[in-house]
């Protein structure tokens, strides 16, 4: 079975805003960028998808639902590869809780 692999790297500081969803057939994670990343990367789900699999992997914020200050809220949980699958999809992803940056 086709799937992208993930591994966990190295925490480094930025600022995320935009999140998206990658799904593959055995797994999906949601992942944040900064408006930098953004650009860098095409400006949405499309670019994004384009440049991991122009380039084989990229290194990303993975993000994750987490308590703070007694609210649910969206944090950065650790910086992932993400390797390029021919059954790779990214789309955009929306939710309810406030989204905390990347440092």
């Amino acid at each position: 079975a086709l799937s992208a692999a993930f591994f966990v790297a190295a925490a480094l500081p930025a600022s995320a805003e935009t999140l998206f969803k990658i799904v593959t057939v055995k797994d999906e994670i949601t992942v944040g960028l900064n408006d930098a990343e953004l650009k860098e990367y095409g400006g949405d789900a499309g670019g994004l998808a384009k440049a991991i699999a122009s380039k084989g992997s990229l290194t990303l914020w993975q993000y994750a639902v987490t308590q703070k200050d007694g609210e649910r809220v969206l944090a950065p949980r650790a910086k992932i590869g993400v390797l390029a699958n021919s059954s790779l999809r990214v789309e955009p992803y929306k939710q309810p809780f406030k989204v905390l940056p990347h440092e």
